[in-house]
């Protein structure tokens, strides 16, 4: 049975689930637009996602219906809880939720709809908090929130641009959590970060192991593309994936 650290590498595409599978992460977190921050996934990816991994590992959806900021309108709210009941009876072990109030505290109302929604179809479906926490007002203040919640978890660069920059906040994160809510290290993190994050008691860490794929067209034939670019595309990285694995047991 592997031990060490958690973990979980984020995808856009069913392919990038297996990869995700075969090299030996726990978990995926499965969204669309990625370049945008990641959008809610459709449920042909989600089922797509679950059929290629195949129980190898739990995939967990992020829930975000739209880029921007974390706040949201009761209408936003409702359609998020409609995609966590569909895309939980669709398999998933987990959702990624996320929402800040106007005050920049945890937006309780929207995490317990979600909450509810989400354990309505599946008691034991885990909820994770993601880096919303990070552009919040008081990022110790909220994880004291989600415990009470009932959050299991929380992605976090502990409220810095990048986890080796905010590494001795997510070590007060730990020690203020005790054990009650995963804190997984996530944002900007690469490989050789992953032996740090062992140190600062993390159980998990988080990364796109992401590379940019440029897209093929015929000889002679214009590239479409709204800005006259290149089309690039992001795909998971095999070899960083496996790279991930072996330094998170190590």
């Amino acid at each position: 049975m592997l031990t060490g650290l958690q973990l979980e590498i984020a995808v856009t595409g069913a392919d990038d689930a297996g990869i995700a599978a075969e090299e030996g992460a726990d978990r995926i977190e499965l969204c669309s637009a990625l370049e945008l921050g990641g959008i809610t996934p459709t449920q042909g990816l989600m089922e797509a996602a679950c059929e290629t991994v195949a129980g190898r590992l739990g995939v967990h959806p992020l829930i975000r219906c739209r880029p921007g900021s974390f706040s949201y309108t009761p209408s936003e709210v409702d359609t998020m809880a409609r995609d966590i009941r569909h895309l939980v009876r669709q398999g998933a072990r987990g959702v990624v939720v996320g929402a800040l109030a106007a005050d920049g505290g945890i937006d309780l109302a929207a995490a317990r709809k979600w909450m509810e929604a989400a354990r309505e179809v599946d008691g034991a479906v885990q909820l994770t908090f993601h880096r919303a926490i990070d552009s919040g007002r008081d990022v110790l203040e909220a994880v004291d929130a989600l415990v009470e919640l009932g959050f299991d978890g929380v992605l976090s660069s502990g409220g810095a641009p990048t986890v080796a920059e905010g590494a001795s906040v997510l070590r007060r994160m730990v020690a203020r959590t005790a054990g009650s809510l995963e804190v997984m290290a996530g944002g900007g993190l690469t490989v050789s970060d992953i032996a740090a994050a062992r140190s600062w008691g993390v159980a998990a860490v988080h990364l796109s192991a992401k590379r940019m794929v440029q897209a093929r067209c015929l000889e002679g034939r214009p590239r479409v593309s709204g800005s006259g670019e290149p089309a690039l595309h992001m795909v998971v990285d095999r070899s960083v994936v496996a790279s991930a694995r072996a330094a998170s047991l190590a």
